[in-house]
């Protein structure tokens, strides 16, 4: 059986490429007692209870941790009293059509990373707040928010860390070529051609980024420029409608990039961890990405050049009214069809403990949004990290409507566009039309709310230097 679970992600995805995905949704099992609040074992306790274990499976996209979390992992298999074993898979870029095919077949894990409103819609998380006790409510209180982490005032998962997002670049090429951080995009777009133009005969080229996810890739890149323009995912707050016009100049830089041949080749089939890898080799000039990086070239992938990170390039000169959202407040949850919901929240409880949130913070997988962690714990001491600390172009958005879209996101038409052009004004315009359309059906079914606000101004939620 163990084995086959091994594999199951694997089989997941085949059968999605298949199209054979199996249809449907269970309702959730009603909800369990609040389980015992036993105290939390950090010993190494050898007696443990006989007999099989009560196993528990624990999904996640993240990457980045996935060592340090394994090794917490064997630790509370090796330490807790309750005969627990949890397994840990880390999917590929196929796990939210994974997940969704795990509920709809009935294989769903035990507990999943990141839930999300989607998840609380379709039924598949299940509400935390009958196992809380009081000392974890008020420790996370702070940061639980009515349709981030909460809905209808049901909490589906607690925070952990934020993200900062910076314009990551190969030191040593800036240097030798004399070159400054570009920016703004048109200094974005020159810096990559002269880098390409200049290691081109030994394989360095000035940008890549993971284009085979566009959502993945796009969203830390594109969608970080935009944010910090005060246009995040296309949301005008001041009017609640969408339009993504003004992110032409964005997407025609990317096109811009690929077209000149400044872009690695083949990165439109490139994987966050192979373009790291890339780069660590110094064969990449410039990417964008999430403050992960120091901590994964620390462990994962050694660079043989020198880094450093700046602020995301501006449209143009003139000064950034917004900010790049940090998140945070969602980590961890608990399927809803789980049949050891109190083994699982006593995993998630060792999850959540202060003194893991903590080293995670000191070790640079993630900056700590929770004041109770960053209470005592040290700033990361981490080549690189002082480049991701928060300024007042981070903070938190407020949140935005949830819509469900028809037809392709806007990620992966303007990826279509980069790598093969088109008609950017039908494309904004279908854009607008389907994102606004979905827009409001969401008000007039009663799930979501949007009024506009004339007077919104997103430098309110800067975080100050």
């Amino acid at each position: 059986m163990k084995k086959i679970k091994r594999f199951l992600p694997m089989l997941l995805a085949l059968v999605l490429a298949l199209s054979l995905a199996a249809c449907g949704s269970n309702s959730p099992e009603p909800a369990v007692e609040k389980p015992d609040n036993k105290p939390q074992t950090t010993g190494n306790e050898e007696a443990k209870p006989q007999g099989d274990p009560v196993k528990l499976s624990y999904w996640t996209n993240s990457r980045h941790d996935s060592e340090f979390i394994q090794e917490k992992i064997d630790h509370f298999n090796k330490t807790n009293t309750s005969n627990i074993e949890v397994e840990m898979t880390v999917m590929a870029d196929n796990y939210v059509q994974s997940l969704d095919l795990a509920f709809t077949s009935n294989q769903s894990p035990d507990i999943f990373a990141y839930p999300s409103r989607e998840h609380y819609l379709k039924e598949y998380v299940e509400p935390l707040n009958a196992y809380l006790e009081d000392d974890i409510k008020e420790k996370f209180s702070g940061s639980i928010k009515e349709g981030v982490n909460m809905f209808e005032g049901n909490i589906i998962s607690l925070g952990n860390f934020g993200t900062t997002i910076r314009l990551v670049y190969n030191a040593d090429v800036f240097e030798q070529l004399n070159l400054q951080p570009p920016k703004t995009l048109d200094e974005m777009v020159e810096t990559a051609k002269k880098i390409t133009e200049y290691g081109k005969k030994d394989g360095l080229y000035g940008w890549a980024m993971n284009y085979k996810n566009p959502a993945g890739a796009l969203s830390r890149s594109m969608g970080a420029i935009a944010s910090v323009e005060g246009m995040p995912n296309g949301y005008n707050f001041k009017e609640a409608r969408y339009n993504f016009a003004g992110w032409e100049p964005i997407v025609e830089a990317f096109r811009q990039m690929y077209t000149d041949g400044s872009t690695l080749p083949g990165a439109e089939s490139l994987d966050i961890d192979p373009l790291r890898a890339q780069f660590a080799e110094g064969k990449i000039g410039m990417y964008i990405s999430y403050s992960y990086e120091p901590g994964v070239y620390k462990d994962q992938f050694p660079p043989k050049i020198n880094w450093a990170a700046t602020q995301v390039p501006a449209i143009d000169e003139t000064e950034s009214e917004g900010i790049i959202n940090m998140g945070g407040l969602s980590w961890i949850g608990m399927s809803s069809k789980s049949e050891h919901k109190k083994e699982g929240w006593e995993f998630m409880k060792f999850m959540y403990s202060d003194e893991l949130l903590r080293e995670y913070h000191e070790n640079g997988y993630g900056l700590s949004v929770l004041p109770h962690v960053l209470n005592g714990a040290k700033v990361p001491d981490i080549a690189g990290m002082e480049y991701f600390i928060p300024t007042k172009f981070d903070g938190n958005w407020p949140v935005q409507p949830s819509i469900t879209l028809e037809g392709k996101a806007v990620w992966d038409e303007f990826m279509k566009y980069i790598l093969v052009g088109g008609d950017f004004q039908s494309i904004v315009t279908d854009l607008n039309t389907r994102y606004n359309a979905a827009l409001d059906k969401a008000i007039q079914d009663g799930t979501t709310t949007a009024e506009p606000d004339p007077s919104f101004d997103p430098r309110s939620f800067q975080i100050e230097k």
